[in-house]
């Protein structure tokens, strides 16, 4: 079901900055971020090999990024009245998303060098909110949802954590990440099963997005859904998609 925690800055010109975990049947084939839409050549992102779409994906000149979550559809559609999701996060980075998606439900987070909005598709109606300044947590329903358990039990600990000083900024947070795996059920690297799939963590990402340039780091988790205590070392050391 995947998780967005994103940190809007107060202060007019700092960057906004995010981590997002990505959940997935780990037999589906993906690909990190990449060039992988030549009619998108600005576009980079991570790529869903079924589909062909992106989960996550970035224009580094414009200085935008979009995420994608699943959410639950209240629709009564049938599986051959929806498309797939994954020209979500693509569209969202150039005209953007049409008001009433011909998708399932999902959150999409949208984010650019003056802030982040979510934009919420239940299959019935379309919102779309600007998130405040703060460190917020995004699932599968609303923004800091507090019936969501992984929500509930460790949005106040990233705050507390916040984002650190210079390029290894996310380490507060991973800390978090880490320690959230004591308790699996409310966790936020998961092994979760959802619609006879089984779902599970299988990549990190982080992302600053300001003025000044675009960063985003990757890195997948060898053992799905596990913490590994060499993530924080391959986000930092791997070589970044870096914009200025």
């Amino acid at each position: 079901m995947c998780t967005v925690v994103i940190d809007v800055p107060a202060v007019e010109g700092e960057p906004v900055r995010l981590l997002a975990v990505r959940d997935e049947d780990r037999e589906r084939p993906w690909r990190g971020i990449g060039p992988w839409w030549p009619d998108r050549p600005r576009v980079l992102g991570v790529r869903d090999d079924r589909a062909g779409g992106a989960w996550l994906a970035v224009d580094p000149d414009r200085r935008r990024l979009a995420v994608l979550l699943n959410r639950e559809d209240l629709s009564a559609r049938g599986d051959d009245e929806v498309v797939s999701r994954g020209a979500i996060a693509l569209d969202a980075l150039a005209d953007g998303i049409p008001e009433n998606p011909p998708t399932r439900g999902f959150n999409l987070v949208e984010v650019d060098a003056t802030g982040a909005y979510l934009v919420e598709w239940d299959g019935l109606r379309t919102q779309r909110t600007r998130l405040e300044p703060g460190t917020h947590m995004i699932a599968h329903h609303a923004a800091d949802d507090p019936g969501t358990p992984r929500i509930a039990r460790w949005l106040d600990e990233f705050r507390r954590a916040g984002v650190g000083a210079g390029p290894n900024w996310f380490e507060p947070w991973l800390a978090v990440v880490e320690n959230s795996t004591h308790d699996p059920g409310s966790s936020v690297l998961r092994r979760d099963a959802h619609d006879g799939l089984v779902l599970e963590s299988l990549l990190v990402c982080t992302a600053r997005i300001g003025a000044d340039g675009v960063e985003v780091r990757e890195a997948a988790l060898p053992e799905p859904g596990r913490w590994d205590e060499g993530l924080p070392t391959r986000l930092f050391s791997g070589d970044p998609l870096s914009r200025r």
